[in-house]
């Protein structure tokens, strides 16, 4: 019968003396590998704890969920090739839901130390890779295209490692991290969640972090979005915000995305803060974004849409050139919106006057 073949991982010890055994076969961490043809689910289903499920290159057409704790699903590269399948499922699983890859822990439970890598994942109606109630997510080297809404995707969860994914043509944002979609609450605690090395491009939004605290954006190339990074918050506390946005290059973010039912028109933002605090935004290179809207503009700190402002962000050292309406605009008002400091910034024209 068809299956996926398991390649068995063998350590070979000298048994010198006695009181020394060989571990249980049961520890020893297994390869289950998949070729085109098999299932990719199946194989997830059979591993254990520490195995890694190969997936040779070729298309597959399912969806996959993963909720082994410790498990790694990689492919060989882009060649490895996940896309949706065309048997109706279920509206409760990862594909009824418009998923392609799913990792997925319980609401009592994250589920810890898996790896997603090495591989495609593209054409589902709502995300590329989702997760949820996870600990120590690693996403690498996926390249998540042409998704309906998201590319790569995370709620409720910590400690993720973002690294080196490509997420391209998406509908909504090519990385999107937030607390939870569909509840009202404050912000949430990463617990040093890092998105580092990615390459995001011609999505509505590179990189959307959503009513969260404590965590990375860094190094990332972000281009041809129509605005590049957002970190959004709300009225609701703790407040979102206590994270870095450093390093990153953020240029020509200038396509033209309508306004939807939570957000306006974007066209031309680089980095906007709408609603949060203690963000430090710094050493970014942000050129050429150029827009209408009202977060057009190289770093943009804006109100949010319930009017919650900025307070105690630091824009420092940033490079920035040929954004308009400006490089840096400060559009916030009150007295919180006083507390946010630009220092160190090489720019040619601010609104207001005076921030370069």
């Amino acid at each position: 019968m068809k299956n996926c073949h398991v390649v068995y991982l063998v350590c070979t010890a000298a048994m010198i003396g006695t009181g020394l055994a060989a571990a249980p076969a049961s520890s020893v961490p297994l390869t289950h590998v998949v070729h085109p043809g098999e299932s990719i689910q199946k194989a997830v289903d059979a591993a254990h704890s520490g195995d890694t499920v190969l997936v040779t290159p070729g298309v597959y057409r399912e969806s996959v969920t993963v909720s082994t704790p410790d498990l790694t699903l990689r492919g060989t590269g882009r060649s490895t090739v996940v896309q949706p399948g065309t048997a109706k499922a279920a509206a409760d699983t990862c594909a009824g839901r418009g998923n392609g890859i799913c990792v997925l822990g319980t609401k009592d439970e994250n589920v810890k130390g898996v790896t997603v890598a090495d591989l495609t994942v593209t054409g589902f109606t709502q995300t590329g890779v989702f997760s949820m109630a996870t600990d120590g997510l690693t996403v690498r080297n996926v390249n998540a295209v042409k998704n309906g809404v998201w590319g790569i995707a995370q709620e409720r969860s910590v400690h993720g490692v973002f690294r080196g994914n490509t997420a391209r043509d998406n509908g909504d944002a090519g990385i999107f991290l937030a607390n939870a979609v569909k509840a009202e609450e404050g912000a949430a605690d990463t617990e040093g969640t890092l998105v580092a090395h990615n390459r995001l491009e011609g999505n509505r939004i590179g990189v959307t972090v959503r009513r969260l605290r404590n965590l990375a954006v860094e190094d990332n190339h972000i281009a041809g979005n129509c605005a590049g990074v957002f970190v959004v918050g709300d009225e609701n506390t703790p407040k979102a915000g206590d994270m870095v946005v450093r390093d990153n290059h953020v240029v020509r973010n200038n396509r033209s995305c309508p306004k939807t039912e939570r957000l306006e028109a974007l066209q031309g933002s680089g980095i906007v803060l709408t609603g949060v605090e203690k963000v430090l935004v710094a050493d970014n290179t942000v050129e050429g974004n150029a827009g209408t809207s009202s977060m057009s503009g190289g770093i943009v700190l804006a109100a949010s849409m319930v009017g919650t402002a900025n307070a105690k962000n630091e824009v420092k050292g940033n490079r920035l050139s040929a954004n308009s309406p400006a490089d840096l605009v400060d559009a916030g008002t009150g007295d919180n919106a006083k507390s946010n400091t630009f220092a160190g910034n090489t720019c040619g024209a601010s609104k207001p006057a005076g921030l370069c």
